[in-house]
């Protein structure tokens, strides 16, 4: 091949894909920075088990799955657009089910250090992929949805080991058509990304089986206070670019 033909296919290797559309979860544990690093890698270990476990457990595998993607304290899941696996089994099966095994996670462990805390995004967009991984605005949107000051705050004050936090697109297109109860989602953040504002609805689950000596339900302090702060709880990361 001709120095000239190498170069173009170098470009070509090097130009990026898509748009492609996907089903956008990210995974965050609390706390982790807090913690010494050979525990990190013990709690890092612990949730990609249990992530890994729930994806299976509701068929999200195969050709329906990218590869997991790495982010130190967590972890990026995109789901390919396939009938089998519609978003709700994301908000009615998948995210309960984490929730459980978290909770059975940390009766387990005798050590607090090693307990698991979660917060969780679930989004949908165009993400695009190149040699170095996947990128686009739908995943910024996510991910500051995810590390939102308000997020974080539910999740302190909850009882339950994860805190759910969807986009406007998913509630408007899942929770408030009544695939899920929507009495249960509750508008908490907003966060800017470029020059548009996106809202965050907070859901706290229910456990079934309750592993805890005290019960496992969301702390009712955040849902009554909801309504009355929504004028001042907009996400200090909505004045950042």
């Amino acid at each position: 091949m001709s120095k000239r033909l190498e170069a173009v296919a170098f470009r070509e290797s090097q130009r990026s894909s898509g748009p492609v559309h996907r089903s956008i979860i990210a995974v965050d544990i609390e706390g982790s920075t807090t913690r010494t690093n050979p525990v990190k890698g013990e709690i890092r270990r612990a949730m990609y088990d249990l992530v890994e476990h729930v994806l299976e457990a509701v068929a999200i595998t195969g050709d329906c799955l990218e590869p997991l993607t790495d982010r130190g304290d967590g972890v990026l899941v995109l789901i390919r657009p396939h009938d089998d696996v519609p978003k709700t089994v994301l908000l009615d099966r998948l995210v309960p089910l984490l929730a459980a095994r978290i909770a059975e996670h940390n009766t387990q462990t005798p050590m607090p250090a090693l307990r698991i805390r979660l917060r969780v995004v679930v989004h949908a967009g165009e993400v695009h992929l190149d040699m170095r991984g996947w990128y686009g605005e739908a995943i910024d949107i996510a991910i500051r949805l995810l590390d939102a000051p308000p997020v974080k705050r539910a999740l302190k004050q909850a009882t339950a080991p994860l805190v759910l936090v969807v986009s406007d697109e998913i509630y408007t297109g899942l929770v408030c058509q009544g695939y899920v109860n929507p009495a249960t989602y509750h508008r908490l953040v907003r966060v800017r990304v470029g020059s548009r504002l996106h809202d965050g609805w907070v859901h706290v689950p229910e456990l079934d089986v309750v592993p805890f000596t005290a019960p496992a339900a969301p702390d009712r302090r955040v849902a009554a206070t909801i309504g009355r702060n929504w004028g001042t709880v907009t996400d200090r990361t909505a004045a950042a670019g």
